[in-house]
């Protein structure tokens, strides 16, 4: 097995076409083409988990966030980022980062967040837009059955829970087959009348490529006509943050103790309370105070996130209780959600979660 086997798994699962424009997720160093010899699972690749990554005999680190995020100008050993990218080279271990990508769809890091609250009737808080596309083609009357399938295999055709979804209309085509060609039906230098079937199929854009080469390998012509079209439509499966609903009604601080408990936070830091029960739920692993309009909005009671600053509490207005659980505990089962992409796609590998806990915040 390669290195890429595994990024690859991830990148699947997770787009990387789906992180921020300021993010810095893939593989960071090393080379996916080296055989792979372990993985080892973390939320941060500090210096400590390279040790433990040396120690296991694993040239695969998997992080969360990336160890490197802005540009790197020396590597002369003067910081923790510097010494983490020389033992890394030096030992010829590979980092590869999910960050906002692994955050952005439908079943990652909110996901586990959500799952610990046993929210029900999950969706994304603040889709994303101009991620889908849509494939125009002209096909054979006869063939489209065989372009649609090819199509469908390459993951077109999905809205939702439903999959192959396509529209179709019948209508006619013409062309005149140039010298030097082989049509498909007609003739060299005759116009040809030919009953088509228009195509019609969305996609996500990290598919574009596979799409595209589904279409031209299922397709009679040898030039195939078709478009394909950017959507502004807002992705329902991709985006920050989700909201949910509670199984049943909470009374407010008995939510934010359960909440504690459930996160295993030292502190929960929370805005005034209503005096209201709390049944609808937002939340977002990581810094999520950019989301807090959009909660209020959707009519969320709550908003579980970290790293709320002090006057950014004020936007609360009485209208929602924020709940500030810690950056580090509001991502922490990511390392076991990289496990569950891994031994899903490969049974009877097992790749190693990190003993060491990174979170750089204490309580007293």
């Amino acid at each position: 097995m390669k290195i890429r086997d595994i990024t690859n798994a991830i990148a699947a699962f997770a787009p990387l076409q789906y992180q921020e424009s300021y993010d810095n997720a893939g593989l960071l160093f090393g080379s996916a083409d080296w055989e792979l010899t372990g993985v080892l699972l973390t939320l941060d690749a500090t210096e400590a988990v390279i040790d433990e990554a040396i120690e296991k005999k694993c040239n695969l680190v998997v992080a969360h966030h990336p160890i490197v995020f802005g540009g790197l100008k020396k590597i002369n050993g003067s910081n923790y980022v510097e010494r983490v990218a020389i033992k890394a080279i030096k030992h010829d271990i590979a980092i590869y980062a999910a960050h906002t990508n692994l955050d952005n769809v439908r079943n990652g890091v909110c996901n586990m967040m959500a799952e610990r609250l046993e929210l029900q009737q999950r969706s994304v808080l603040s889709p994303k837009r101009e991620l889908l596309r849509k494939l125009y083609t002209f096909v054979p009357q006869a063939d489209a059955e065989k372009v649609r399938a090819a199509l469908f295999a390459a993951g077109a055709g999905h809205i939702g829970a439903y999959s192959e979804c396509s529209y179709n209309v019948e209508g006619t085509g013409t062309f005149k087959a140039g010298a030097g060609t082989n049509p498909h039906v007609g003739g060299q230098g005759l116009r040809h009348l030919e009953p088509e079937t228009k195509v019609e199929v969305i996609f996500p854009v990290y598919l574009e490529n596979a799409v595209v080469k589904a279409l031209l390998g299922s397709h009679p012509y040898e030039e195939v006509a078709y478009d394909i079209v950017k959507l502004e439509n807002a992705y329902a499966e991709v985006g920050s943050g989700l909201i949910g609903e509670l199984k049943a009604p909470m009374e407010e601080e008995a939510f934010l103790r359960w909440v504690k408990q459930q996160f295993n936070t030292g502190c929960v830091r929370y805005t005034p309370l209503r005096g209201r029960p709390v049944k609808k739920v937002a939340l977002c692993g990581g810094a999520g105070s950019f989301l807090l309009k959009r909660a209020i909005a959707a009519g969320a009671d709550a908003y579980i996130s970290a790293d709320f600053k002090y006057h950014e509490f004020f936007d609360a207005e009485n209208q929602i209780v924020i709940a500030d659980v810690g950056h580090f505990e509001s991502e922490q089962f990511t390392v076991e959600l990289f496990y569950h992409i891994l031994t899903e796609k490969f049974p009877n590998f097992a790749p190693l979660k990190s003993t060491i806990r990174t979170n750089p915040v204490n309580y007293l």
